[in-house]
């Protein structure tokens, strides 16, 4: 599912009306062509109501689908569900407040979310900046560190975008493939987190988990079951290729996976096999502060989920 996150950024320039005509028109044929391959999973979200937007300053979105010539485009860009703000695609009662990004010294908040929910970003072409199929930005977002309290961390980061109609063809694939997965049903196709624990003996048979997990995937917000998804099918491949004599300690992780800060350990403890366990293996998934616990079973040969969630105590 294609969610287009609006760069805001890209509406407050101030060029004349015609060229930011020109720019909405070059916009509109780039996002329908998504449409076109997604119909039914492609999503444009906002800051405000489309319907309100300012193409440039002092000049309104409705001169533009006003015009006889731009009326059926504009119908079309108005069947994609469209969300606003931004946040609305983040997991309910989440802000990310921590999390800030830049491009050229300015927040980018759209720009930002389409990194955080691995959306694409998609802006006007008013300017020679936004004509590009991926955008660098800085990503700065505070840190906590044992024992030495809050920091921050600064990085780049990449993020798939679009403005232009020949933008459409670097992503084409992505789209196609997330759409025929829906189609074929696979594990990209598992959209809830109850279809996770519905398949969860097919889609990851060397894992295991405890009951108390069904709960926590029932409640799983929609935004979280891609991240989730692909942290259950990373964890899988470890194990799968784990040998317990050879890598004593734990398998060869596909991603971030690392044990609990001592201080926060208190919290990874749940009830196993009539017993209290301590599940302080974890890894991260997006939109932070998503958190999933287990424990290595070595005789095993696997790891057993405990939890699957907001960062514990958060």
């Amino acid at each position: 599912m294609p969610q287009l996150f609006l760069n805001e950024r890209s509406c407050e320039s101030a060029c004349d009306p015609g060229r930011a005509d020109r720019a909405m028109t070059d916009f509109a044929a780039a996002v329908l062509k998504v449409w076109r391959t997604d119909k039914p999973g492609t999503v444009l979200i906002a800051r405000e109501p489309v319907t309100g937007l300012q193409l440039a300053q002092g000049h309104p979105i409705g001169k533009w689908h006003g015009d006889p010539r731009n009326r059926d485009t504009w119908k079309l860009m108005l069947q994609m569900q469209t969300k606003y703000p931004h946040r609305a695609a983040f997991p309910d009662g989440e802000g990310y407040y921590d999390i800030e990004y830049r491009h050229d010294g300015l927040t980018v908040e759209g720009l930002g979310a389409a990194h955080l929910m691995k959306g694409l970003g998609v802006s006007l072409p008013v300017e020679p900046r936004w004509a590009a199929d991926h955008l660098t930005l800085e990503r700065e977002q505070l840190v906590e560190e044992e024992g030495a309290g809050d920091g921050s961390a600064v990085s780049e980061v990449r993020v798939p975008h679009l403005s232009l109609p020949d933008h459409y063809e670097t992503h084409r694939a992505w789209i196609k493939e997330g759409a025929d997965a829906v189609r074929r049903g696979g594990l990209d196709a598992v959209r809830t987190g109850a279809e996770l624990w519905r398949e969860r003996a097919r889609l990851f048979p060397r894992l295991q988990f405890l009951p108390r997990v069904e709960g926590d995937l029932l409640g799983l917000a929609e935004v979280w079951v891609g991240p989730v998804r692909e942290r259950l099918a990373e964890l899988e491949e470890a194990v799968s290729a784990w040998d317990p004599a050879v890598r004593p300690i734990a398998p060869e992780w596909k991603s971030d996976v690392r044990t609990e800060f001592q201080s926060r350990r208190k919290l990874c403890w749940f009830p196993d096999d009539g017993r209290d366990e301590l599940f302080d293996w974890h890894c991260e998934f997006l939109p932070k502060p998503g958190r999933l616990h287990f424990r290595l079973l070595h005789d095993q040969r696997t790891l057993r989920v405990a939890y699957l969630g907001r960062k514990r105590g958060v």
